[in-house]
């Protein structure tokens, strides 16, 4: 599979068949609420690499880098009206 996490390279061929069964056994909604969970914890650990990284950064800017590592420097600029240099 293209683009596979290397947590599911370190799964057992038995153990990725029962996480995939029990993702097929959730209803559309339930999957939505999984996809929102995963997707808030992602940005959390995002957002929190770059308070690491630039720990003096003000909150805007931090939303700013995120931005610029989420949707990429030409959205982030639209957004912002300016981004820091070394943002990526």
């Amino acid at each position: 599979m293209k683009g596979k996490s290397r947590y599911f390279e370190e799964m057992t061929p038995g153990a990725l068949a029962r996480y995939y069964a029990k993702l097929r056994a959730l209803t559309p909604a339930q999957r939505a609420e999984v996809a929102s969970r995963l997707s808030a914890a992602v940005r959390m650990a995002a957002e929190t690499a770059l308070r690491q990284r630039h720990p003096h950064a003000s909150d805007e800017e931090i939303r700013c880098r995120l931005a610029v590592r989420l949707y990429g420097r030409a959205v982030a600029l639209q957004v912002f009206g300016s981004i820091p240099a070394d943002a990526q």
